[in-house]
C-alpha cells in the first residue's frame, strides 16, 4: 500500500490547506462523531472486492490485486451457491484460503428470480426476500452445502432466514465460526433496524451508499457490528461514487467493509458463460477502483488502521436469546 502522508495532527481534509487560505475552511471534525467501536484484531477498516462470481473472475481479481498492490479481506458472489457446482465452489475455497481472503457466497432462490409479481411492480413488493417455505428451504440447504465444501461466510437477503440460520449455528448444525452477510439490497436505513439486523444473527451488514455520514454516527450509538458500504455503487443500488468520503466512512462507521463496486456497468446476476467478458473486465475494473481509493486514503494520511489481512471475525455482538442461549429451567 501506498505510504501513508499522515502528520502529528492527524489526517487531513481534501484541500484544507488551499481552501483555507483563501477564507473557505472547513469546519473541525467533531469528535463525538467518531465510531467508538473497531474490529476485534484492533482495525477499523477492511476491503471487499464484490460480484465475483466464479473461479475465473476470482482468479482475475486476484491477478489483478498483485498488479495493483491492493490488499483484499473478502470476496462475495451474488448470483447464489446454487448456481456453482461443488468443484467450483472448492476451487474457491482454496484460492482464497492461499490469499488469506474470505470467500462470501450468496444463499438460495430470492424473490426477484422467482415466478411472484410483485418485485416486478413499481413498489417492488417483497424484494429479494425468500417467497414461501420452499424458497426458505432452498437457501437453508444452500447455507448447509456451502459451509460443508468450506465456505465460512454466507450472504443472506431475508430476515427469516437470517434468523433459521443463527440458530442452525447456535445449534452446532453450522459451524460456530460460519458468519452472515446482510445483502445491500435489504440494508437497513436507520439504527434501529440496523440493531435488529445485528440481534437477528447477522456479522456484517449492509447499508445503503446513499446515507449520510450523520446517517453512519447515528448508528454507531446502538450497535457496534461491522457495516458493509460501497464505496462505489452498482447502479441499481444508485450508482453513487463516494470515493472522497472514504476518510470520513472510516471515521465514522468503524468497523467498516469499504466495498469496492462498479457503477455503469451491467448486471450479471445470475452469471453464466454468456456474461464472461462483462464479468471479468468488471472484475478488473473492480480492483482498479480499489486502488484509487487506497490511493485517496494515502494522499490525505488516513490509511491506518487496516485490519491484518486474514481477519475475519466480528467480534462480540447482540443476539436475540434462542433456546439454545436460554439457560436450561431449574428442577424445583
Amino acid at each position: 500500500m501506498t505510504a501513508a502522508s499522515a502528520t502529528t495532527s492527524g489526517p487531513r481534509r481534501p484541500a484544507d490547506a488551499a481552501l483555507a487560505s483563501l477564507g473557505h475552511s472547513a469546519p473541525a471534525a467533531d469528535p463525538a462523531d467518531a465510531s467508538p467501536h473497531s474490529f476485534p484484531d484492533g482495525g477499523s477498516w477492511r476491503t471487499e472486492i464484490p460480484s465475483v462470481e466464479g473461479p475465473e473472475a476470482l482468479a482475475t481479481v486476484f491477478k489483478e490485486a498483485s498488479r495493483l498492490d491492493v490488499p483484499i479481506h473478502r470476496i462475495s458472489q451474488g448470483s447464489g451457491v446454487w448456481m456453482l457446482t461443488d468443484s467450483e465452489i472448492t476451487e474457491m475455497v482454496e484460492s482464497c484460503a492461499e490469499r488469506n481472503a474470505e470467500l462470501c457466497l450468496f444463499t438460495g432462490p430470492r424473490g426477484t428470480w422467482d415466478i411472484g409479481a410483485a418485485t416486478r411492480t413499481d413498489s417492488r413488493g417483497g424484494g429479494l426476500r425468500a417467497r414461501g417455505h420452499d424458497a426458505v428451504a432452498g437457501c437453508v440447504e444452500d447455507a448447509l452445502r456451502a459451509a460443508s465444501l468450506g465456505v465460512k461466510c454466507l450472504l443472506v437477503a431475508d430476515e427469516g432466514v437470517l434468523w433459521l440460520l443463527h440458530q442452525l449455528r447456535e445449534r452446532g448444525e453450522l459451524p460456530a465460526d460460519t458468519t452472515f452477510k446482510l445483502s445491500a439490497l435489504v440494508g437497513p436505513v436507520n439504527p434501529a433496524s440496523f440493531a435488529v439486523y445485528e440481534q437477528l444473527g447477522a456479522d456484517s451488514i449492509n447499508i445503503p451508499s446513499d446515507l449520510t455520514l450523520e446517517h453512519l454516527t447515528e448508528i454507531r450509538r446502538v450497535s457496534g457490528a461491522p457495516m458493509d458500504f460501497y464505496v462505489e455503487a452498482p447502479d441499481d443500488l444508485g450508482g453513487f461514487v463516494r470515493i472522497y468520503d472514504a476518510a470520513e466512512l472510516i471515521r465514522r462507521g468503524a468497523p467498516i467493509y469499504l466495498k469496492f463496486g462498479l457503477s455503469k456497468s451491467p448486471g450479471i446476476y445470475p452469471y453464466g458463460a454468456q456474461l464472461r467478458d462483462v464479468a471479468l473486465n468488471s472484475a478488473r475494473e473492480r480492483v482498479r477502483r480499489g486502488r484509487l481509493v487506497l490511493d485517496m486514503l494515502a494522499r490525505l494520511g488516513a490509511d491506518g488502521g487496516m485490519s491484518p489481512l486474514g481477519s475475519r471475525l466480528p467480534g462480540s455482538l447482540r443476539r436475540f436469546a434462542t433456546a439454545q442461549s436460554q439457560p436450561a429451567p431449574q428442577e424445583s
